[in-house]
């Protein structure tokens, strides 16, 4: 729902939250900007890389008054693709335009307020013959004070389409690694995220319309949808939707579903990978249905599911994109509160808090994991 996270509070349940404190430097005289960073000869690792920053105004804000967390979603999306794209455009043969098949777990570390200047660097880490991986971390910058923060981190998987034949997967540029251990270590990650969204596109399964009279605190009566139909403002080249603008209208679905539990103000702590299994095309009617699988006394998991239908076309209904939101409550002072306990009704019900509960504490000892390693 928005980039944010108290900072009155720190606990175990939630991501780890750690600022990088950067000297103050001289701030950009654009609102606007986009560089590749090629100081070497071509195909040297900085031509790997790409930047853009943006200033955050008052129609980037959600409800609360900061920076929806949607929007850094989008952001995100968008240096990816643009470093991708160029990346894969620079050998010879058809024209093509990387399009987002995956993100991985994305952090919401820290707030970013309306007036900041927010940075999105974007680096190529891994290639496969038909996709590549790139990392993208966001800081948020007060251009008053010169002082940074790190808010997000996030990897995200692009494959190559040619602009001649979306369906016509190009073959990706290898990048040069610093050692063979780095190669590696992105060859274990490809495997990864390959089986994992194998098994997820297997786990497809229809989304069951609410009861008029659910009781509170159940997954039916939080449960929300949202009907979008998709407009070229939405689409890239090929006339498909950008991921980022879907991930936008996920966050905020799964904004409603947190808040319609908790009935308190609400924020994103995390976004568990993001699966995009089928194209939307321009013309489509996409439903963003969200419900609540898990809830710790702290945190609360949303899974977020996305259909898509032509409007004029008469095919039915497909599963494009499915992902699982992490959100927590606050109070007046943005201090998190307990989460209502989720009222568990069927088999099916029993079985998503099962596996929401297995990803939570998953989730939580590599975050102590992690903490371990840090010097």
């Amino acid at each position: 729902m928005r980039c944010f996270r108290p900072k009155t509070s720190k606990t175990t349940d939630e991501v780890d939250e750690r600022a990088v404190v950067v000297e103050k430097q001289p701030s950009q005289s654009q609102q606007v900007s986009g560089n590749i960073r090629d100081d070497g000869e071509a195909g040297s690792q900085q031509a790997y890389k790409y930047q853009i920053s943006r200033i955050m105004r008052p129609d980037d804000a959600n409800i609360m008054g900061n920076v929806h967390g949607g929007n850094i979603l989008k952001m995100i999306e968008e240096a990816g693709g643009i470093v991708s794209t160029r990346h894969c455009n620079t050998q010879n043969g058809d024209r093509c335009l990387a399009a987002l098949v995956r993100v991985e777990k994305t952090e919401f570390l820290f707030p970013v307020f309306i007036g900041e200047v927010v940075h999105v660097s974007a680096e190529i880490t891994y290639t496969s013959k038909h996709s590549l991986e790139v990392q993208v971390k966001v800081m948020a910058e007060n251009i008053l004070t010169g002082a940074k923060k790190l808010t997000n981190k996030a990897a995200l998987w692009y494959v190559p389409c040619s602009l001649q034949n979306v369906d016509k997967i190009m073959e990706v540029p290898p990048i040069k690694y610093t050692s063979a251990q780095e190669e590696e270590e992105g060859k274990k990650r490809y495997e990864a995220q390959k089986t994992e969204r194998m098994e997820t596109k297997d786990r497809i399964e229809a989304v069951m319309p609410p009861t008029s009279n659910a009781e509170r605190h159940t997954v039916g009566f939080s449960q929300s949808s949202l009907i979008h139909l998709v407009g070229p403002s939405d689409c890239t080249l090929h006339d498909y939707v950008h991921g980022g603008t879907t991930m936008k209208l996920m966050d905020e679905v799964a904004g409603i579903v947190a808040a319609r539990h908790c009935n308190t103000k609400i924020v994103t702590a995390s976004v568990d990978a993001v699966n995009f299994h089928h194209k939307i095309k321009k013309g489509c009617v996409v439903t963003v249905t969200g419900r609540l699988t898990f809830v710790s006394n702290k945190s609360m998991e949303i899974e977020v599911l996305v259909d898509a239908a032509s409007l004029l076309e008469e095919k039915r209904k497909y599963r494009a994109v499915s992902a699982f939101f992490t959100f927590i409550s606050l109070d007046k002072d943005n201090k998190p509160l307990p989460v209502p306990p989720l009222k568990i009704e069927g088999e099916d019900e029993q079985k998503r808090f099962d596996e929401g509960k297995a990803r939570y504490l998953h989730n939580k000892a590599k975050r102590l994991a992690d903490k371990e390693r840090q010097p």
